[in-house]
């Protein structure tokens, strides 16, 4: 029997469950367990898929085609995790549910309730990632006290009871604040939520305490008390600079010793040499490079997460810190593109949906494009960089893509209307009137390379395969066109129609994908393109460095 984990938050939100779950993951796989984590969302929404990016930050894709919440991504980047849509569950998917069963007649004539109708089918919800897996990792979101998570607090309070105590562990993330006026670190915030915690009915077996400055054993000891744990069982969750440092701080703490021990698990030792390793490298860089990140909701950073992750994982394979630069696609639309992008070794312009900031993608597109600067376009970013070429190279200066002029005379990316969908083996039809949703190519799909390109040599095989999250395709009948004035279509569906990668021959490192590679990017295993993007930053930056000094 797997045995479970659940995660709560107290005192304030942010303060990394997500990040904490995984790396309690990573710690597990370390010793030889297999792991499965799995995210429930208070949220009313069925999915974050319709969210605001400012709302709720980036939306990450599964190879099934699921979207779901950001956290997901953190699993994968830890652990050998790969997730599906069950390993996510919302609110609006659980009471979905339910009231299907209702229309059905499912529940036999019973007043539906939330106990025990909704409350069972959240523990169903957890109980379908089990599988073979020793240790199942279930983060509540939301912070203790919100009355969205009510119910997902009192599913998980009845698991120690239906699979045993013995099979159930509550670890609790909780703020020790840092009063500066007073020179303290303050205990009484965790006191009060673990209070909030136990009105509910759950105990915590251990806590996680964020920290900014290491404290004392005797404030461990305090906490323990009023908290009714093991002063083992206080883990100090210290600040750290790098997020993959968190194993390694976990370890140091003791955590993996005390989650086997409460949980009964066989205790082989664990091998984290290749987290030291990585830490190692990331820590003592021997060289930067700086992106430009050209976007439209960089006031969010998590609305880039998985992108900002790669570009680091990308850094970590050429052995350089990455400056990421946050560029406000609007404010080179009103300033023009040199005085943000002047200094940067590379651009990059990520997907998104809407008008709003794409004159200025394509600006920064075209500087990158004349200045030979490296250019890597992702999603929108490709269908921009498509756009840009057909204006500016091609002489179709009213080029668009429908989604932003539907009354364009060149529609180079647009709705398709009918394609092959290799994911489902059936036809698609999309439409204006379909669902959100329904237009949508979700998930993960084959792509074939062409040889000698970019791309080909990057992956270094002729089949892979990525995960997408996008509603507009590149319009084929542009393609003779574009091919003809030097631009290169390195990557299609297997039957031809879609197209997947494009590049530029004559210069430095210029490709565009359709897919979100980011999304199976790891810090153990970057991905190749992130891998390419910065090494050929890092090789245009060291030309300009040699240019300068011999000036």
């Amino acid at each position: 029997m797997a045995k479970y984990i659940f995660i709560t938050g107290g005192v304030v939100s942010a303060l990394g469950k997500g990040i904490a779950s995984a790396a309690m993951g990573a710690l597990l796989e370390s010793r030889g367990f297999k792991v499965t984590l799995q995210k429930l969302d208070p949220y009313i929404n069925v999915d974050p898929g319709t969210l605001s990016p400012f709302q709720h930050g980036e939306v990450f894709v599964t190879d099934d085609g699921a979207e779901t919440d950001l956290d997901l991504g953190h699993y994968e980047r830890f652990t050998s995790v790969r997730a599906l849509q069950r390993n996510n569950f919302t609110t609006g998917r659980i009471y979905n549910n339910v009231i299907m069963k209702e229309r059905r007649g499912d529940y036999l004539g019973d007043t539906v309730q939330v106990v025990p109708h909704i409350t069972d089918e959240i523990k169903a919800a957890i109980k379908s990632v089990a599988d073979a897996n020793d240790v199942v990792l279930v983060e509540i979101g939301g912070t203790i006290g919100d009355i969205e998570s009510l119910p997902f607090l009192e599913a998980i309070r009845q698991m120690r009871y239906d699979v045993g105590r013995e099979n159930v562990l509550y670890a609790h993330l909780t703020l020790v604040p840092f009063i500066k006026t007073a020179g303290e670190l303050k205990t009484k915030p965790t006191q009060h939520s673990v209070k909030e915690l136990r009105a509910i009915g759950i105990q915590p077996d251990i806590l996680l305490c964020r920290t900014e400055f290491p404290f004392s054993e005797e404030s461990r000891r305090k906490i323990a008390l009023h908290c009714n744990v093991e002063p083992d069982s206080v883990i100090r969750a210290l600040d750290v600079d790098s997020i993959y440092e968190v194993p390694l701080v976990y370890r140091a703490e003791g955590l993996d010793e005390q989650i086997i021990r409460k949980l009964g698990l066989p205790a082989p030792p664990s091998d984290v040499r290749d987290w030291e390793a990585l830490v190692e490298r990331l820590k003592n860089p021997v060289d930067s490079v700086r992106i430009a990140l050209v976007g439209k909701y960089v006031g969010l950073k998590d609305s880039y997460k998985s992108l900002y992750e790669s570009l680091v994982h990308g850094g970590i394979a050429n052995q350089v810190s990455v400056d990421v630069q946050w560029v406000d696609a609007e404010d080179i639309e009103r300033d023009g593109p040199e005085r943000v992008l002047a200094e940067v070794d590379g651009v990059l312009v990520p997907g998104g949906f809407g008008s709003r900031g794409s004159e200025g993608k394509i600006t920064a597109i075209r500087y990158a494009r004349e200045k030979k600067v490296p250019f890597f376009g992702i999603c929108l970013g490709m269908q921009l960089a498509v756009v840009e070429y057909l204006r500016n190279v091609c002489g179709m200066a009213e080029a668009n893509s429908t989604e932003f002029d539907e009354n364009t005379p060149y529609p180079v990316i647009y709705l398709m209307e009918r394609w092959y969908d290799f994911r489902r083996k059936a036809v698609q039809e999309r439409s204006k009137a379909s669902d959100m949703g329904g237009t949508m190519r979700l998930g993960a799909y084959p792509c074939v390379l062409v040889p000698e390109t970019f791309a080909y040599n990057l992956y270094g095989q002729k089949d892979i395969e990525e995960r997408h999250r996008h509603r507009y395709e590149f319009n084929n009948s542009f393609r003779k066109v574009l091919q003809d004035n030097g631009l290169v279509i390195s990557g299609m569906s297997p039957d031809g129609e879609l197209v997947e990668i494009i590049e530029i021959r004559d210069h430095p490192w210029f490709l565009g994908c359709q897919f979100h590679p980011e999304f199976k990017s790891r810090p153990r295993n970057p991905h190749p393109l992130f891998r390419g993007f910065i090494h050929a930053a890092l090789k245009s930056r060291n030309v300009l460095l040699s240019m300068t000094d011999a000036e």
